[in-house]
Formats: C-alpha cells, sequence, structure tokens
C-alpha cells in the first residue's frame, strides 16, 4: 500500500508541471552515455513519448561524434580535432551525415516509434532548415556554424503530433555542395530560439554545473556564470555548453537545463520533479 500511496504522491508532484508546460516546445539535445547504453537509450525514448503524452512538444536534437570516429576508424580515414572540434573534411563529411542523418538518427526515430512516440527523422538539410557557414575552412574545412533557420518544416511536424528527431548537418546552400557538420550542442540552442522554445535540455556525462568543490549547482545566472568561466571553476568540455545555454537564453528561451544522460528518466526528473536533478540557468 505504501509503495502505491507513493506512486500516488510522485503523479501528484508532476502534476503542476504537466499543467505549466502543455503545450510548449522543449529541446532535448540527446548525446553522451545516454546515447550508447542500450538501457539508457530505451529509458530515454521512454521519456521522451511520455512528454508527448502529457501534452509537451519535444524536439530532439542529437550528436554522435563517437559513432563517427568508430566508422572513421574501421575504414582507416584518420580524423583530426582542434579545441575539441573535429576537422570535417570532404571524405570526413561524407561519413558524418551517413551516421549522423542515416544511422543515429534512424535509430533514435525507431526507438521512439517503438513506445508510441510517432517520430520522423529531419537533417538540416530538408526544406533547407538549417544553413550555415564555414567556421574556418581553412584550418576546420566543412565544419560549419549556422547562418540562418527557417522553423517552418519543425513547426509543421509538430502540428501534425510528430516529434521531429534532427540530425545536425547543415545545408551549404549552393548546388553540389556537401553541407556542414554543425556541433549538436550549438545546434539545438539555435533551434530552440528559432522555434521559440519554453526549455532546452542538455544531456551529458556529468551530474551539471560543479563547483569548487564539485558539488552540483542547481541553479545559475548568466552573470553567475560568466563569473565561474572567469575563475576557471567552468572549464573543458562543460564552457561550449554553458555557452549554448546562454545564447539560447539570450534568443528568448527561458530556461536552459544540463542533465546527467547517464542518469534513468533525467528528462521526467528534471522537468517533472520540484527538486530536479541537474543544473537550470536562467536570464
Amino acid at each position: 500500500m505504501k509503495s502505491k500511496i507513493a506512486t500516488v504522491e510522485t503523479l501528484l508532484d508532476a502534476l503542476p508541471y504537466i499543467n505549466k508546460f502543455r503545450d510548449d516546445i522543449i529541446v532535448i539535445k540527446y548525446g553522451g552515455s545516454a546515447q550508447t547504453s542500450e538501457e539508457l537509450k530505451a529509458k530515454f525514448a521512454q521519456d521522451i513519448a511520455l512528454l508527448k503524452i502529457v501534452g509537451m512538444k519535444p524536439v530532439v536534437v542529437h550528436g554522435g561524434g563517437k559513432s563517427i570516429t568508430n566508422l572513421l576508424n574501421d575504414l582507416n580515414i584518420d580524423t583530426e580535432f582542434i579545441d575539441g572540434q573535429r576537422v570535417t573534411t570532404k571524405e570526413v563529411m561524407r561519413i558524418a551525415e551517413m551516421v549522423l542523418s542515416g544511422e543515429v538518427n534512424k535509430e533514435i526515430v525507431s526507438m521512439l516509434n517503438q513506445q508510441g512516440g510517432k517520430a520522423i527523422g529531419i537533417s538540416g538539410k530538408d526544406a533547407n532548415f538549417i544553413q550555415a557557414i564555414p567556421k574556418d575552412s581553412k584550418k576546420f574545412g566543412y565544419t560549419g556554424v549556422i547562418e540562418d533557420i527557417n522553423p517552418e518544416i519543425v513547426h509543421n511536424i509538430l502540428d501534425d503530433g510528430v516529434i521531429p528527431v534532427i540530425a545536425p548537418i547543415a545545408s551549404g546552400g549552393s548546388l553540389g555542395h556537401p553541407g556542414f557538420n554543425i556541433n549538436a550542442d550549438l545546434a539545438a540552442s539555435r533551434i530552440a530560439v528559432a522555434l521559440n522554445a519554453r526549455k532546452v535540455l542538455f544531456l551529458t556525462d556529468t551530474k551539471g554545473v560543479l563547483d569548487e568543490n564539485m558539488d552540483l549547482i542547481q541553479t545559475l545566472t548568466i552573470s553567475k556564470v560568466e563569473e565561474l568561466k572567469s575563475s576557471g571553476v567552468i572549464h573543458g568540455g562543460m564552457v561550449p555548453k554553458v555557452d549554448a545555454c546562454i545564447e539560447a537564453l539570450r534568443g528568448g528561451v527561458k530556461k536552459a537545463h544540463i542533465i546527467d544522460g547517464r542518469l534513468e528518466h533525467s528528462l521526467l526528473l528534471e522537468i517533472l520533479t520540484s527538486s530536479g536533478i541537474g543544473t537550470c540557468i536562467e536570464l
């Protein structure tokens, strides 16, 4: 009986958030361990399906860097990183698109459909959804930065009651151009802004933003983030994630979250509970 009461209490705790975020667009950047563990993949798909069922409009933006690297290694193609970002030669671009738009994207779509989520996969090339320019063609090749987003195709998908799953490949804008490989965190941020999303969430392989004692910081403002970056508390791979959060917030997204994708049902715990489990950043 106690366990049944606990279940009811959990549902009651979630109810205000279900009402609050009903009909809101929620952008989720999916990557890290959550994207490589079979068990976590299933839990993630359940979370997205439930968000959709209770009236929210989830949009999934995914990475796939490890899968790209694995296939490049299998094909004996060298891959280089500068400042943590992949140098995308024309040959690497072909592999990146094949992995992201083909293998990874369709796997996520299949997972969501199996959970009753009714999903469809696209890339930034579809309907010229994302257009990009070179980050630095001499240094990074076909690694791009987003120049423009036309959200119409994603709004149409959402209006049809379908979950968009987006591969971060952008159009190059000219006939025969192979396109651009886009950082998935930055893609999620810009997509959240273009869609007027209520929230953007980044699944990571850490608990969230940590302080100097390696304890979780549950809430931050942009000014506090900048302070922690300057002092070196926020460093390394967390810097581009908080920068993506800041870009989203300054573009009109109300809240940005960095959460631990290694934890089962982390999305539901962050969105539908009063305590949350990660770091929430706001203006």
